[in-house]
């Protein structure tokens, strides 16, 4: 969701600050607030996106500038002397001013970057240059002479920048049409031209951004020779008004926002020839509501692959399209009973010939063998755990690399199966630490240089960058990130509590895991107060053995013990543990929650007349949920922007879960807060950023007045132009943070 990525920055204590000084250090150990919310960042900082270089010498990222913790900065790790510096600094171009425009402060939005400066670039395929946008223009960067050069000296916003996978182009999207240039020449040429403002060519559509995780519009063929892209015409969704309130004005935006039940764009999928700017339209077959998911070309050039998914998402077809004709052949359909969770897990092999894909059908998300015709060859992996991404093939050995929870659903590793087996065989574990990994591989792997990027943490480690062996032996640290002395957050290591990790059979038979912080030096006989921190809706799984956020830390050395239970409908627990959603949200979550909450009042520690619960987006929803369903258990609560009436949600998310409203009117008259809003007796601190353009103002303004009139007392705060992520600086952030710590103090 739009709910899902935003969980990703809910703001409980999410801090990437890097910094000028230690001056704010607290030397007696003990977190604060604004220690948190001060630079430099508690956790270290970690390297952005990570990329090898083509041929495998160099691994690039991104990483805040020591002078303002917003802006990234370009850098280079060489593997040949195992050294990282610093290649280009944004603010050596800029100055460290830029204005972003409309549509690129929408698109950020929608991929929920947050920071300033080189905040994307790609390599040239010879590994010679790096391309990134800045301060809306074009810049290239080339190694071996350590200059930048600007490439494009346009008065408005180049967005989607990249090279051609030859390297003979750099294109972009300008005013919503393709572009591109010729890198020798220098000139630039216009592909795509539309014939009415809502008309746009090439970029990706709100739904396609907000809920299908597609920020582009258009693919090129590996030979330069042809472009897919994308062209959608907005005139059929509904013109929306929203409020946005800011600190010295007031807006009314009149946006075409697709609620639940609306009509969403209409869609094609063009390839054009670069050559001659010729198009051929791809057939996307009779029902034209769908939604276009993903689009990759074959590596021998002749066609690609799209996958178009049904307007109710219980249905997936994997399509051929011919490069030359356009003519279309189905290759192979996914149905769900609930709805298809989309991939990126489609990896052609053998030139082209063949192709790994992943699936649900077995209740559990494995990977299978094809050939291109659609015929199945195998299954490589099965049993009851998840895999959650196809890293790697080496065609040489005949090995898959794969990450997924084999071992415990608390953890993620690496893994590797025999692309030859002919039968389901188990995979063999390679990342070494148990914990948290994720991992990055170059696009192919060179020969001789077989690594990969393992980011890994776990309860007692920050996040640590290391470049590993296929084996998964250690190679060098890009960042090791050790708590030695000179660490942000050394001086901490005293008080650090490490939360403990469980599981207790729920209401529907399933095991439930959790994690708690218990306060350090608890007294015996004491019984102490319980926070709830939860997200509980689909896509998201928050019990992991990884490093957490330090306000979770502040709370427990605070006194608390500070709850999280991943309920049912959180993910990789399989498709039967997620369905049981379908058709009605606020239900199964809230039984879940309670249960645990009852679970709780067993131990002797817990006090059962002091339980809390804040959350944020869907957790913000579960937050109001729980404290009016669940009046006796839930004493106080911190809900911060949360969806109070799914008809006011987007198509794509709302839909996949509820159906239209139409066809559900009972489940989505269930789902809303508003049928249980007299029931509550705790308290209730609301929060809503108003300029958010994810979870409207109105949510938040139809639970206002209907708590008013019905004579409910609860507190109430709104952030000025803040959008859903509230706490666009660090001020703002402490602010947020003290104001829910404080209403926990006073009430809990």
């Amino acid at each position: 969701m739009s709910l899902l990525k935003s969980f990703i920055f809910q703001i409980i204590g999410v801090c990437f600050f890097v910094c000028p000084s230690f001056a704010e250090q607290n030397t007696t150990g003990k977190l604060t607030i604004a220690r948190i919310t001060s630079s430099p960042a508690l956790s270290g900082s970690s390297p952005r996106e990570v990329k090898f270089s083509p041929e495998g010498s160099r691994v690039t990222f991104l990483r805040p500038s020591a002078a303002d913790y917003k802006v990234l900065d370009l850098w280079e790790y060489n593997l040949g002397d195992n050294e990282a510096r610093l290649l280009v600094a944004a603010s050596s171009i800029t100055g460290g001013a830029e204005k972003l425009s409309q549509v690129e402060r929408a698109r950020r939005e929608r991929m929920r970057i947050t920071s300033k400066g080189i905040v994307s670039y790609s390599w040239s395929k010879d590994g010679r240059k790096l391309l990134f946008p800045l301060g809306g223009d074009l810049y290239q960067y080339e190694l071996n002479t350590g200059r930048t050069d600007r490439l494009t000296h346009s008065p408005d916003y180049e967005t989607d920048s990249r090279f051609s996978p030859q390297g003979n182009y750099v294109s972009y999207i300008l005013d919503h049409n393709i572009h591109i240039v010729n890198v020798k020449s220098g000139k630039s040429r216009q592909l795509t031209k539309s014939a009415s403002p809502t008309i746009k060519n090439g970029s990706a559509e709100f739904i396609a951004m907000e809920e299908l995780d597609r920020d582009t519009g258009y693919w090129w063929s590996k030979n330069e020779k042809y472009i897919a892209f994308v062209q959608f015409d907005e005139a059929p969704v509904e013109i929306s008004q929203r409020y946005e309130v800011n600190r010295d004005d007031f807006k009314v935006l009149n946006e075409r926002y697709p609620r639940a039940g609306t009509r969403n764009v209409t869609l094609k999928l063009g390839i054009m020839t670069v050559r001659t700017g010729r198009v051929k339209w791809v057939d996307l077959g009779r029902d034209q509501d769908i939604y276009l998911a993903r689009v990759k070309w074959l590596p021998d050039n002749s066609g690609l692959f799209f996958q178009r998914l049904t307007r109710e998402q219980k249905r997936l077809d994997l399509i051929f399209a011919d490069a030359r004709t356009a003519k279309t052949r189905p290759i192979l359909t996914e149905i769900s009973e609930y709805w298809v969770n989309l991939e990126k897990n489609l990896k052609f092999i053998r030139e082209g010939k063949e192709f790994l894909w992943a699936s649900e059908r077995s209740g559990f998300n494995h990977l299978y063998h094809y050939k291109t015709d659609g015929s199945l060859i195998g299954q490589l992996t099965d049993g009851d755990w998840v895999v959650s991404k196809l890293l790697q093939v080496d065609e040489k050995t005949g090995e898959v690399y794969f990450s997924g929870n084999m071992d415990t659903p608390l953890e993620h590793h690496l893994y590797k199966i025999k692309l030859s087996d002919r039968a389901v065989k188990k995979p063999m574990h390679i990342s070494k630490s148990g914990g948290w990994h994720n991992f990055v591989f170059p696009e192919k792997w060179p020969e001789k240089k077989k690594n990969y990027i393992d980011y890994y943490s776990d309860p007692n480690t920050p996040v640590q960058v290391s470049i590993r062996a296929a084996d998964g032996g250690f190679v060098t640290w890009i960042d090791e990130n050790a708590l030695r002395e000179g660490h942000p957050y050394f001086p901490y290591l005293g008080r650090h509590i490490v939360p403990e990790f469980g599981k207790f059979k729920g209401p529907g038979g399933d095991d439930l895991h959790y994690r708690m912080y218990k306060p350090s030096h608890m007294e015996e006989g004491r019984k102490y107060p319980v926070i709830f921190t939860l997200y509980g809706g689909p896509g998201v799984q928050l019990v992991r053995r990884n490093w957490d956020k330090p306000y979770q830390q502040i709370l427990a050395q605070s006194g608390y013990i500070v709850f999280t239970l991943d309920n049912r409908g959180s993910s990789n627990r399989g498709v039967e543990f997620e369905g049981v959603l379908y058709r009605q949200f606020g239900k199964i979550e809230v039984e879940d929650q309670v249960a645990a909450a009852e679970f709780l009042k067993t131990l002797d520690f817990v006090d059962p007349a002091r339980i809390g619960v804040q959350g944020h987006s869907y957790g913000g929803y579960m937050t109001l949920m729980l404290l009016f369903q669940a009046p006796d258990v839930f004493k106080v609560g911190v809900s911060s922007a949360p969806v109070t009436e799914w008809r006011l949600y987007d198509t794509a998310y709302t839909e996949r879960y509820l159906g239209k409203p139409d066809e559900n009117k009972d489940g989505y008259d269930k789902s809303s807060v508003f049928p249980y809003v007299k029931n509550l007796k705790g308290k209730l601190l609301l929060i809503h950023g108003m300029a958010d353009d994810n979870v409207i103002f109105n949510n938040t303004s139809m639970l206002l007045d209907e708590l008013q009139k019905n004579a409910v007392q609860f507190n109430f705060m709104a952030y000025p132009g803040q959008t859903h992520r509230i706490g666009s600086d660090k001020i703002r952030k402490r602010h947020f943070l003290t104001l829910i710590k404080d209403y926990f103090d006073e009430y809990l």
